[in-house]
């Protein structure tokens, strides 16, 4: 069996404004069905495939838990990081994870942004790469590119014969445009597409002999690991003493057991707006036009146009080259040739402590979404949404009282030692102070109107006294 590991981070910043810090591309629905963290998940299932390994982040818990829920897939750990630490240290601790469950054990680490649109053949590849990780090898995976592309690194290919997999020489940096032409004319590079085929035990020895220094905090940080709920939490300190290094730095520059399987089919990392609308040129007009349902083009040439909102439309006139994105709080302008640096939007907007840098209106939780309807000095209109067997912390404020009006559903709600239902058009006050909760015992979603009043809004004027979700 393959043991899929699938590495589930991320900034949010190359597809901002649709992917930000707080939700980030692997959890959006950008191309084909579902999430890219889905497709990710489906791809890496299937006979001969091992339930996954999810790595990901306290923020992200939840969420991943759920999109898995969503596609009946039932993950075999659901490991946190107690903070990004890149890929060397995640991968580090999956290879020891499985090594303690079985040293031989295969392991096929992946992102969970990527695009790969035919799964099948995908799975074929790593299948055929099998023999090679089984005999000790690190198996990389290359793409055979297409174009010069200066936003990948790549592979280039040693000689000799290697069967299905092909001998190594060297990681190349993402090149400028000259080096990639020349790479591309030589027909000796592939794409690295940062997915890698190997032994626990075979990983795990070469970190032994290039990277040293990781495994005592690596085996500390497992060690100290402690359940909550579903999930695996690394211990926080010991994870600190790991260095913030990629897995290509750490280990695939400097080990010699390396091969590359090349893979023919499609694949992306959707690195910019420009590599989504290429994955997605089967849908455009006559004109080249890529365009969600709330956009319109008129007399526009190859451009996207995207609006994720349905209150917002979005139109482009003459418009030529250019992607338009647009959420419900943020607008995005860019020609297509330069679709790669929205990071230095994000950058602008974090300098000026403009939120929309890293975070929605819409706030998910476990429990289902609230988003702020409007904000005063003193009071907040929210819109709170519960879905069927949710329930929210049994919590007190210091500094507001609520009022809730049920619109949609019914809502058993908690106030002090009173209990009881709220349906739809009626409503109940919560005085500043007072100990409640709210849940959603049936099987709708449940969507109340929130007015909050005080001399204090923010979210952390939150006391919990009990959470089925375990926050603090």
């Amino acid at each position: 069996m393959i043991y899929p590991i699938i590495l589930c981070g991320g900034s949010g910043t190359r597809l901002w404004p649709v992917s930000r810090a707080a939700f980030p591309k692997q959890f959006v629905q950008l191309h084909g069905q579902g999430s890219l963290f889905q497709q990710a998940a489906q791809r890496l299932s299937g006979q001969g495939f091992a339930g996954p390994v999810v790595i990901t982040s306290d923020p992200f818990r939840f969420t991943a838990a759920e999109q898995m829920q969503g596609i009946g897939i039932t993950p075999q750990a659901l490991i946190l990081e107690p903070e990004g630490r890149n890929t060397a240290p995640a991968i580090l601790a999956a290879s020891l994870w499985a090594a303690a469950r079985d040293p031989q054990a295969l392991l096929l680490v992946a992102p969970s942004d990527h695009v790969i649109p035919d799964p099948a053949a995908f799975r074929v590849a790593v299948l055929t790469a099998q023999t090679a990780a089984e005999a000790g090898q690190i198996v990389t995976f290359g793409i055979r590119p297409d174009r010069p592309e200066t936003g990948y690194g790549y592979l280039e290919l040693g000689e000799g014969a290697g069967g299905a997999c092909l001998p190594l020489s060297r990681f190349v940096e993402k090149p400028d445009l000259a080096t990639a032409e020349g790479m591309l004319a030589s027909g000796n590079y592939l794409w690295n597409a940062g997915i890698f085929l190997f032994r626990a035990d075979v990983m795990i020895a070469a970190f032994e002999a290039h990277a040293p220094e990781m495994l005592a905090p690596a085996h500390a940080a497992l060690g100290g690991v402690k359940a909550d709920l579903d999930f695996l939490r690394l211990d926080p300190a010991a994870w600190r003493d790991l260095p913030d290094i990629s897995i290509d730095y750490a280990i695939m520059e400097r080990a010699g057991n390396l091969s590359v399987m090349p893979y023919e089919g499609q694949w992306s990392d959707l690195g910019s707006w420009t590599a989504v609308a290429e994955q997605s040129a089967a849908q455009c007009d006559a004109q080249g036009n890529l365009i969600s349902e709330h956009a319109h083009a008129i007399d526009c040439k190859n451009t996207m146009l995207r609006s994720d909102d349905g209150k917002l439309r979005l139109v482009g006139i003459g418009l030529r080259d250019m992607v338009a994105i647009a959420t419900g709080d943020a607008v995005l302008l860019a020609p297509k040739d330069q679709s790669q640096r929205v990071r230095e939007a994000v950058d602008l907007l974090k300098q000026q402590g403009a939120k929309e840098a890293t975070e929605f209106p819409r706030d998910f939780r476990p429990w289902g979404w609230f988003e702020s309807l409007a904000l005063g000095a003193r009071f907040q209109v929210k819109r709170i949404v519960v879905k069927p067997g949710g329930v929210l912390s049994l919590q007190s404020h210091q500094h507001r009282a609520e009022h809730w009006i049920v619109v949609e559903g019914t809502a058993k709600i908690t106030i002090g030692d009173e209990v009881k239902m709220v349906s739809e058009n009626q409503s109940v006050y919560v005085p500043l102070g007072a100990i409640h909760r709210m849940e959603n015992p049936g099987k709708i979603p449940m969507v109340l109107i929130e007015v909050q009043t005080g001399s204090y809004l923010g979210e952390d004027d939150i006391i919990r006294h009990e959470d089925i979700y375990s926050r603090g």
